[in-house]
């Protein structure tokens, strides 16, 4: 079996997967102040942590096109290759529609599977698709039912460090964002059906990474020894040490990766971010 795996930029992902010969990222384009760039293409995530700090607006992320899709579909079915293609939430972008009406059009087989999460929950099924590839025993079909069956074991939890992006994103009233940062109240947010939802609060900096570990074996019922964790961070690397040294401490996984933010989390959530999720 020829299996090509595809996800779009809003999919955050170690590079350890990220560099298998089977797996391609298709990136969004992000407009910041007026000009165009493809997400990971053009610059590196520590450059867009640099440019989001100094970009006079808040930078706008654009779906990947049916153009782009149809061309990596066609490639790779002429190659014989079944493809799976993963994106981020449809609640989120138009990726999703896109992959979709770009595989109408084009002969072969190709599965499309909406995540309905972002960055690192995304991530989560992008790696367990991997696995499934390389161990080899199931086609595209059944790892795309194997994904299905994992919806619910999927976890994510996230930190922003600043109010101030999402407010200017419309993803948070004006004067809940004013009073969060007047009393430095940090939200832990998830997703739910595809959505943002604020789970829990924190004050201060120094408690989100003790919090955040807390909250994903909580989640768990306390065991994560049959899990994959992931751990993610953007420009705040001390912020990040002190998260791994949680995780150090408290968590026992069947393996722990670490990834950093990418332009279409952290267009919204600024530069400063902390995240964990965990999944079969």
């Amino acid at each position: 079996m020829k299996i090509k795996l595809i996800c779009d930029s809003m999919c955050d992902i170690p590079e350890e997967i990220v560099n298998k010969e089977f797996v391609e990222m298709i990136p969004l384009t992000i407009n910041i102040d007026g000009k165009e760039y493809k997400d990971g293409v053009d610059f590196t995530k520590e450059q867009f942590y640099d440019i989001l700090k100094k970009c006079d607006n808040l930078p706008k992320t654009s779906q990947v096109t049916y153009v782009d899709f149809k061309n990596i579909f066609e490639k790779y079915t002429k190659e014989g290759y079944d493809v799976i293609c993963i994106t981020g939430s449809s609640k989120a972008s138009g990726t999703f529609q896109s992959a979709n009406l770009a595989k109408a059009d084009v002969e072969g087989n190709i599965y499309i599977f909406d995540s309905l999460f972002l960055s690192l929950g995304s991530g989560q099924y992008v790696i367990k698709a991997s696995h499934l590839i390389e161990e080899g025993n199931l086609n595209a079909s059944e790892i795309i039912q194997e994904l299905e069956n994992m919806r619910k074991d999927v976890n994510l939890l996230f930190v922003p460090f600043t109010l101030e992006y999402l407010k200017q994103s419309g993803r948070l009233p004006s004067v809940v964002s004013f009073v969060g940062n007047m009393l430095s109240i940090k939200p832990i947010c998830t997703m739910e059906d595809g959505k943002n939802k604020i789970v829990s609060k924190v004050r201060g900096t120094k408690q989100i990474a003790s919090k955040l570990v807390d909250m994903i074996l909580e989640l768990n019922d306390g065991n994560v020894e049959d899990k994959i964790i992931t751990i993610g961070y953007g420009s705040n690397e001390d912020d990040f040490k002190r998260l791994q040294e949680e995780v150090s401490k408290k968590i026992n996984a069947k393996e722990i990766y670490i990834t950093r933010g990418g332009s279409c989390i952290c267009s919204h959530t600024g530069p400063e971010i902390l995240a964990i999720s965990s999944s079969y």
